[in-house]
């Protein structure tokens, strides 16, 4: 889900994160192959997570209890506040975590730094992880950590509305004509047909279903500006317009999860994370989860992970990719989705989960089809500026803000090959 973060805190991590880009990569000239190896006898390896919940926290924390088991080491986990922050700060004094959650927005701008170890290569199963995001952790042609799990974009329908309205289930939008239809059936009152959010984390499938994208797929060109992304952009905009979409901060709702759940939105456009939401939060809902609706190039959705992270300066790597290893394992991958609600990155792991959570199949579906997340260093300012120009999508020209996009990131990234 979306989350906010004040002014001052967003200062603070870009001049944290300036310090570990242009610093600790200076540290290691002196030692290409990092600090010495603390190798002998029992080690305490310190982990960072940024855990969604008590369910999340409670299962890393038994896994990491299962592997000092095994192994004879001991784990120290420890929950951040916000992770990309301290993880600036730990970089920037040479005093990071052994393992942690990467953010896939921050992912290379840590590994142009010299602050991740690459250990992909140490992974003889690599392969039998997710394609597109293993894709999305590579960095200069190297596999530098393993997706710790996996999530897609789906069509949330609000049963009771979707009736309400004279709908069934064989009604559910198969592509954009049938999702416009429905949204202006299901607008009526206090409901809007379709609420979403302003972000290319969310209004991008669309982009990825009209045959577009941000970036070619090797991520070394940006590729914003294009026939295919201003016609995703217009059909949202028409949308949009019409008043049968609109953003969850317009119906006030933090996010489109809650707009959903309070019954302001009959359809919204979310993750498997909205699963663990609306059990906690809107337990008497009904709802299914259906396929996004194809667009001109059929049908498209969104990748989202993070990986887990190695420190270059860590003085257990072993250990510590050892660890990682266990926890991206498929009893551990498959333990953690009954837990949490997000899906293993294994491929064989994500198959089983399937059959144990067919209601979740829509979302499950989409991983055959999803596009990773943009992960090229210095991106990730330019896509919170392109966030910040959707939100006046109604009022703009696609064209221009697709422009921006371009002239931002080939600044900012490069016009590449």
């Amino acid at each position: 889900m979306p989350t906010r973060t004040n002014a001052a805190t967003a200062a603070l991590c870009a001049a944290v994160l300036v310090a570990a880009v242009t610093g600790c990569s200076s540290g290691f000239d002196k030692a290409k192959d990092g600090p010495a190896q603390d190798d002998k006898g029992a080690q305490n390896l310190k982990v960072l997570i940024a855990t969604s919940g008590n369910a999340e926290t409670a299962a890393v924390e038994k896994a990491a209890k299962a592997w000092e088991k095994k192994s004879g080491n001991t784990v120290e986990v420890q929950i951040a506040k916000d992770i990309n922050q301290q993880l600036g700060q730990a970089f920037a004094g040479n005093r990071p975590p052994d393992a942690f959650y990467v953010n896939s927005d921050q992912f290379a701008n840590y590994a142009k730094g010299g602050s991740l170890y690459a250990y992909g290569d140490q992974v003889p199963d690599a392969e039998a992880f997710s394609a597109e995001l293993r894709q999305s952790f590579t960095y200069d042609g190297k596999l530098v950590c393993l997706p710790k799990d996996s999530s897609t974009l789906g069509l949330a329908v609000n049963t009771d509305l979707w009736k309400k309205a004279g709908l069934t289930e064989a009604d559910y939008p198969e592509n954009w004509e049938e999702l416009e239809k429905a949204a202006d059936k299901l607008t009526k009152g206090d409901v809007t047909g379709l609420v979403t959010s302003n972000e290319y984390q969310r209004l991008g499938a669309f982009m990825k279903q009209a045959g577009g994208w941000v970036t070619d797929k090797k991520q070394t060109k940006i590729t914003a500006d294009s026939p295919q992304n201003a016609k995703a952009l217009a059909f949202v905009k028409k949308m949009l317009r019409s008043g049968s979409m609109k953003y969850a901060n317009q119906v006030d709702a933090g996010w489109a999860g809650e707009a959903f759940g309070k019954g302001k939105a009959a359809m919204t456009i979310e993750g498997n994370w909205l699963a663990g939401a609306m059990k906690q939060d809107f337990p008497d809902v009904k709802y299914d989860i259906a396929e996004l609706p194809a667009g001109p190039k059929g049908r498209a959705t969104l990748a989202f992970s993070n990986c887990w992270g190695v420190a270059a300066n860590s003085t257990h790597r072993k250990a510590a990719v050892d660890l990682v290893r266990f926890l991206t394992s498929q009893k551990e991958q498959l333990t953690a989705a009954d837990a949490t609600g997000l899906m293993p990155s294994r491929t064989s792991a994500l198959k089983t989960y399937a059959q144990k959570h067919p209601e979740s199949a829509a979302w499950v579906a989409g991983s055959a089809y999803a596009q990773g997340p943009v992960t090229v260093a210095g991106s990730n300012k330019v896509l919170a500026q392109f966030n910040t120009d959707l939100a006046s999508l109604a009022t703009r020209d696609p064209k221009a803000l697709l422009a921006s996009l371009q002239r931002n990131g080939e600044n900012k990234v490069g016009k590449g090959n």
